[in-house]
């Protein structure tokens, strides 16, 4: 879910702090888990199944396990830990939308540790904008339980409004946001080779586990590669890189759910000119464990982030032909500052020096280049949704898709 370049640290794995006995015990389990269905499938399974279990194996993936994730004690910080003016920014796109949606609400996919949640909530109310109900779609029983904690201390009068999902409603009108969620979705690797695409697997040797590359299998990925290589140019020998092949019938969902609304997508990553860069010749993969980024996803399997960046031109391409109006495409730091991020700030009190200083600290973080605020993208769909996000109205970068 982190951006490698937040990160404070790029280790070499070897480099890396050793996780403790209960930990390792827990990892061991899913590496046992994955050998098994590599033993059933023939000996390999593709990376995108690897990545899968990884992350989300139940009981022992990386995201529905119990080790701390977010935050200064967990592996990387995200923008609603580093400021609570990055979900009040936020809050007010949903206070533009729902303003227009009687009866509109707000569903959040992957909700942290719920403080995006909380200071929307708290946002909302302040500026008498509430919708009635604010979903969660979270697939980890663990951080259900700590999103249902933080919202129930930081906004306990609004947590009745708060509902948990295991599956996506048959209709929905309002406002989807998700927040560094895409970047989480499991990828499928090539290599080109002799001009044409080799699949990425992963098995079993006497060293762990290993990645190879041989003849495609999984459909769609030497289509999903033709319409790489008929926009970019052929890509040269050797050329290592990701595709989300998942992502078309996630979107797919989404505009079978939506009777009215917009989705509002933040993350990091580039459009498809710059993700498939001739200079990019090894892909964006990147794991985080501790708040040190490394390169290698087979390393405590289960015990580390695994994360690729963002074909955002793909994530267009899927919204609209998923049905979706493409609304807007921007940096983080143009759609907060568009969003009154500086009205917001003026707001706190410059005699609470303290709190002051966190805040300007925070909002330096989420929008200067050489942090956030360039790396990160917002994108936003519509689907009848009569409102254009004053966040894209300061520099709109859909061209570039």
């Amino acid at each position: 879910m982190s951006d490698c370049l937040q990160s404070p640290h790029h280790s070499s794995p070897n480099s890396l702090p050793s996780p403790d006995a209960a930990a390792l015990a827990v990892s061991e389990q899913l590496e046992r888990r994955i050998r098994d269905e590599m033993e059933q499938t023939g000996g390999a399974i593709p990376f995108d199944r690897f990545m899968e279990l990884a992350l989300y194996a139940p009981g022992l993936g990386y995201y529905v396990a119990g080790s701390r994730k977010f935050g200064e004690a967990g592996d990387f910080v995200t923008a609603p830990e580093i400021s609570p003016l990055f979900a009040r920014c936020l809050a007010r796109s949903a206070q533009q939308l729902l303003a227009e949606i009687e009866g509109g609400a707000i569903l959040e996919f992957g909700a942290g540790s719920g403080l995006m949640a909380a200071e929307m909530l708290a946002e909302l109310g302040r500026l008498d904008a509430l919708p009635q109900r604010y979903l969660i779609m979270e697939v980890s029983p663990e951080l259900q339980a700590r999103q249902r904690e933080t919202i129930t201390r930081q906004v306990p009068e609004l947590s009745a409004r708060v509902e948990w999902l295991d599956h996506l409603p048959d209709s929905f009108s309002g406002l989807v946001v998700a927040n560094e969620l895409l970047d989480a979705m499991p990828v499928h690797r090539f290599r080109i080779r002799s001009g044409c695409a080799e699949e990425s697997f992963v098995a079993w040797d006497e060293a762990g586990f290993v990645e190879r590359f041989e003849t495609a299998v999984s459909p769609e990925l030497d289509s999903g590669i033709e319409r790489i290589q008929s926009a970019n140019g052929a890509l040269a020998e050797g050329y290592v890189s990701e595709v989300n092949l998942r992502l078309p019938s996630w979107m797919k969902a989404l505009g079978t759910m939506m009777e009215r609304g917009a989705v509002l997508l933040v993350d990091y990553g580039y459009p498809r000119s710059e993700f498939f860069h001739p200079q990019r010749t090894s892909g964006t993969l990147m794991c985080h464990y501790r708040h040190r980024a490394h390169p290698d996803p087979f390393r405590w399997v289960g015990l580390q982030d695994i994360t690729t960046h963002v074909d955002f031109t793909a994530v267009a391409e899927s919204g609209v032909a998923a049905g979706f109006e493409l609304l807007g495409y921007t940096t983080q730091a143009h759609f907060l500052m568009a969003s009154g991020l500086d009205s917001l700030l003026a707001g706190s009190d410059p005699n609470d020096l303290v709190s002051h200083m966190e805040l300007m600290q925070g909002v330096k973080r989420l929008t200067l280049p050489s942090e956030m605020g360039e790396r990160f993208k917002v994108l936003g769909l519509g689907m009848d949704a009569g409102q254009r996000f004053s966040g894209f109205s300061m520099r709109d970068l859909r061209d570039r898709l």
